[in-house]
């Protein structure tokens, strides 16, 4: 049995890279306030349109951290670990979440960061399609499970995790600044 070095293995993707990623399954108009022109997909290059779309919803998710520039989105779009899904109303880019994937001993887990939606678009069924995406992705993927923090302000949402099956943990977050 050949057994490949940690370095061979962080040179070969474990997974495909799943893109373009449309998700019209997720356009289900069933769902109370939901716009069926909502589509959903993966990022899959970084250029002006998403550039800008992340210097107009940044600003709605955190007052402390800076938009990312475009070399910084193309670290997340073209990183084999992570997924930047984008959901697009009649075309404009109104709201993205990023999913990311992490190894441990005991299996692979996911992580949902930084999701937002534009002001204007909040309500729609965009933040629970973007959720969908991603649940859907982690899920092919092979994750154990798909974790994600919320501040207790953000009600809104905190409904909509609990809604779409994510349950409150019992446990304390610690972060450490660098």
């Amino acid at each position: 049995m050949t057994v490949a070095s940690a370095s061979e293995r962080a040179r070969t993707p474990r997974f495909p890279r799943y893109r373009p990623w449309t998700v019209s399954d997720f356009n289900d108009s069933s769902v109370a306030g939901a716009d069926t022109s909502v589509t959903i997909e993966a990022a899959a290059l970084v250029d002006d349109e998403l550039v800008a779309a992340f210097a107009r919803l940044i600003p709605q998710l955190s007052s402390s951290s800076p938009a990312p520039d475009a070399d910084q989105l193309g670290l997340v779009v073209h990183g084999d670990d992570t997924v930047l899904f984008i959901a697009r109303v009649d075309g404009t880019i109104v709201g993205s979440l990023t999913l990311a994937f992490y190894r441990i001993p005991t299996g692979l887990k996911s992580w949902i960061e930084d999701v937002v939606v534009d002001d204007a678009a909040r309500g729609h069924g965009v933040g629970r399609k973007l959720n969908e995406a991603a649940l859907a992705e982690a899920q092919a993927r092979g994750a154990k499970d798909v974790s994600l923090t919320s501040r207790p302000s953000r009600e809104t949402a905190n409904r909509l995790y609990q809604r779409i099956g994510f349950e409150a943990r019992t446990t304390n977050v610690y972060r450490f600044k660098l």
